[in-house]
């Protein structure tokens, strides 16, 4: 995590934006609820304590004159030491008295208009700017999220390094889980196939089947508020499909060409489209989404065929093309020079894809 004073920044430069939206709106607040929202704000902060909900023990509430935590007693002093950066007042109610909660909010925002990200009760949804963006990262948030790529990338292969075939899909999966929390990051999702579901299931949830030949990991990797979603893969003693594993390259790298600030992340979807077709696999693309823009949830926009949304430096994208049985997938970064691939591991084996390092299968020994 970045200092203290840097954090501090990065909320103020937040909160300006968020007073721009009010003031052009009317409105007397914005009230954000979920993990993402509050993790973008106070520059990776957390509000989750239940991992499978969207929302959190906290709020932000933001007026024009303030921006306030809302909490209970249970949670606050946690918050105020470990979770959050100066800046921010509290209101703070007793457990049992959500209402107090309610009337604070109402009398903040003065009889004006409330906006949130999970409006409820007559509130509105955020400008569609504002939800835009969100999408591209500052610098801190970029730096952030290499720190959280990198270490992504080492726990899944030091996991799949030890890895035996005589280990089950859960035990494979817990031991995924154990090395990404032993790195202060959150397990937000862990897949794991073996031999027989691996060409089955395109969201193998782990499973208490032995691994057998060959085995996929999956990991959404959660650390201040930002995903590092990546894919590997091993076979143990059984020679990797070299072929297949090529061919999907080519897929995604056609579609990873189409990313480009100013395209549409649609122009990406007909690109693997096409590339699909190329590779005879026309329709793989229906079996399984491709990915798409990344950031404070594993996937914020999906690639559609209508997906309009424009690219812009700053953004982040995980792509996952697949055939059955065959996946790949890395976080990148668009910057100044292209897509920076975040959660890259120079030890895991490699191949040259129209200059672009991309992940082949670990060859074990059974």
């Amino acid at each position: 995590m970045t200092g203290a004073q840097p954090r501090a920044l990065e909320v103020a430069d937040k909160l300006a934006v968020l007073r721009a939206h009010l003031a052009a709106a009317s409105a007397g607040a914005i009230r954000l609820r979920g993990v993402d929202w509050f993790a973008w704000l106070t520059a990776g902060g957390s509000n989750a304590v239940l991992h499978t909900t969207d929302g959190g023990v906290a709020e932000v509430l933001v007026t024009p004159e303030e921006a306030c935590i809302l909490t209970d007693e249970i949670e606050a002093e946690r918050l105020r030491a470990e979770e959050l950066p100066e800046g921010f007042t509290y209101h703070v109610e007793p457990w049992a008295e959500p209402e107090l909660r309610e009337r604070y909010v109402q009398n903040a925002a003065a009889g004006r208009s409330i906006m949130s990200d999970r409006p409820a009760a007559g509130e509105q949804p955020l400008p569609y700017a504002l939800r835009q963006r969100r999408l591209v990262l500052g610098p801190d948030e970029r730096e952030r999220y290499r720190v959280l790529g990198r270490e992504a990338a080492q726990a899944i292969s030091e996991v799949l390094q030890r890895a035996r075939p005589d280990w089950t899909e859960q035990q494979l999966a817990g031991a995924g889980a154990e090395a990404l929390w032993r790195r202060g990051i959150h397990p937000a999702l862990v897949l794991a196939a073996g031999e027989r579901r691996l060409p089955a299931y395109r969201h193998p949830t782990p499973s208490h089947e032995p691994l057998g030949s060959r085995a996929m990991l999956v990991f959404c990797a959660r650390r201040h508020g930002l995903y590092a979603n990546l894919t590997r893969f091993v076979s143990f003693g059984a020679p990797a499909p070299l072929d297949e594993q090529r061919a999907l390259m080519e897929v995604e790298a056609t579609g990873l060409a189409a990313v480009q600030p100013g395209k549409s992340l649609s122009a990406v979807y007909h690109a693997l489209d096409a590339a699909y077709k190329h590779a005879d696999r026309e329709n793989a693309i229906r079996e399984h989404h491709q990915g798409g823009i990344t950031g404070y949830k594993a996937r914020e926009i999906v690639a559609g065929p209508s997906t309009a949304t424009l690219l812009e430096e700053g953004m982040a994208f995980a792509f996952n093309p697949s055939f059955a049985g065959v996946k790949i997938e890395d976080t990148f970064l668009l910057g100044p020079d292209g897509l920076e691939n975040l959660t890259f591991d120079p030890g895991w084996p490699a191949a040259d894809v129209h200059g672009r390092k991309r992940p082949l299968w670990l060859e074990a020994q059974a």
